[in-house]
């Protein structure tokens, strides 16, 4: 689940949001908290805010993780971390270092872990 969530950070820092789209649940209890404000609750909306947050990286490049805390249940898992990673924000030329708390919640679901939950925000320090 965690290469995943990786590989879709990857692509969100490039300008891509596909790869949350990919792991996050089809039901309509999945809720994000996106960094640049907003709350999206149901796939609609979910999707909605993936594509403005998209819409403002490109070029980036993953950083570092720091997991603060994760457990793993027979039905639910969670991860707290700091994602840490470099990107062109909005129409800026030059790559900006950004890091973002991160909670995670993931559902089992008959095709494996999926994404049911995730909230960031740029409130680190």
């Amino acid at each position: 689940m965690l290469v995943q969530a990786r590989a879709a950070l990857n692509a969100i820092v490039n300008g891509d949001p596909s790869g949350y789209k990919a792991i996050f649940s089809e039901g309509e209890d999945i809720t994000l908290g996106n960094p640049f404000g907003g709350f999206g609750r149901g796939k609609a909306a979910v999707y909605e805010q993936l594509e403005r947050a998209a819409s403002y990286f490109r070029d980036g490049e993953l950083v570092s993780f720091e997991t603060i805390a994760k457990d793993v249940g027979e039905v639910l898992a969670y991860t707290v971390e700091i994602e840490r990673f470099r990107v062109k924000v909005g129409g800026q030329d030059d790559l900006s270092d950004v890091a973002i708390r991160v909670t995670c919640v993931y559902r089992r679901e008959a095709d494996g872990w999926k994404l049911l939950h995730r909230h960031a925000d740029p409130r680190v320090g």
